[in-house]
């Protein structure tokens, strides 16, 4: 127990310096965004970049931890999509925007630092294999669903464009592409170089984490926090339960390997569900209480996990 603990009061608390700085106006609010920023577009990419340089493919890429993450992802995204509909009179749209706070993971913010805190460096390329496809191939599948159930949607080639057009600006997917170029080619950086993907590499954990921490004073509860648990808990609960199933005793993996993808699968909803939200502008109070629910829930559920795992 206290193992666990070590591993999630480091991240929480810096979470919670966050949060608490930018609530007592000894952080600027307009800070955050720009935090956020440069690690979503410049430290991460960097970190990305090495990973993918420096890793055995022949063991990062394993289909059978990707397959079952994505196959919790998108049960998360269709269930919580009826569910959004059907039992909480969600219009189509608005259902598929609960369904995708449902389906997207923060990999990266939490993700990243609880995965490097649990399991060491060992645990990062099967995370960034994972990371890789996680943004370019759940914004696009959410796009699509949302213009072919929207009444007032744009053509399909319209949002297949503008999707595609997301994943070429991806900078995370830049980090990865090129970092899979480099090792293809097996590129050996000079020292400075090897230096500097270090030091970015570094600063990914505290500025994501303390970025996170002063991006949750934006939300606020609602009252429609009742549909925003019920959409955390596929993220929290039922999209690492389904992996957890599908990866050991369906494909028999390797529980010691197989609990990487799960407990990625077990982090809260990202803040891209936001944003797709804010996009469509539908469903925005929804996105912005599970993004909220789910981080603070996940102090518990991440612990409880990490403790299932450990049997």
């Amino acid at each position: 127990m206290f193992a666990i603990l070590n591993v999630v009061i480091p991240v929480f608390a810096i979470i919670g310096l966050g949060y608490f700085a930018v609530r007592f106006r000894l952080y600027p609010t307009e800070g955050v965004r720009g935090l956020v920023a440069f690690v979503n577009n410049f430290a991460t990419p960097c970190l990305l970049f090495q990973a993918m340089l420096t890793s055995d493919f022949g063991t990062a890429f394993n289909w059978s931890i990707i397959g079952p993450f994505y196959a919790g992802s998108l049960f998360s995204l269709v269930a919580g999509t009826i569910i959004a509909v059907k039992f909480f009179g969600n219009r189509p749209g608005e259902g598929v925007s609960s369904g995708f706070a449902a389906m997207f993971t923060n990999t990266v913010l939490i993700g990243i630092p609880i995965m490097q805190r649990a399991y060491g460096e060992g645990s990062l390329p099967v995370v960034f294999s994972i990371i890789a496809f996680h943004a370019p191939m759940l914004i696009t599948i959410g796009m699509l669903v949302m213009e072919l159930v929207r009444r007032d949607g744009a053509p399909l080639h319209r949002a297949l464009g503008v999707a595609a057009l997301r994943i070429v600006q991806n900078p995370l997917l830049w980090g990865v592409g090129l970092g899979l170029l480099a090792n293809a080619y097996e590129l050996e950086l000079p020292e400075p170089g090897t230096a500097f993907l270090t030091m970015m590499s570094a600063a990914v954990l505290p500025a994501a984490l303390f970025g996170l921490g002063g991006a949750l004073n934006e939300y606020r509860l609602s009252e429609n926090w009742a549909q925003a648990l019920a959409m955390s808990s596929f993220k929290l609960v039922i999209h690492p339960t389904i992996a957890w199933v599908l990866m050991v005793p369906v494909l028999k993996l390797d529980p010691e390997i197989a609990r990487y993808g799960v407990l990625l699968a077990a982090m809260p909803t990202g803040i891209n569900a936001y944003v797709f939200a804010t996009y469509y502008n539908r469903a925005v109070n929804v996105a912005t209480n599970t993004v909220l629910i789910s981080t603070v829930a996940s102090i518990l559920t991440v612990s409880v996990w990490l403790y299932v795992l450990s049997l």
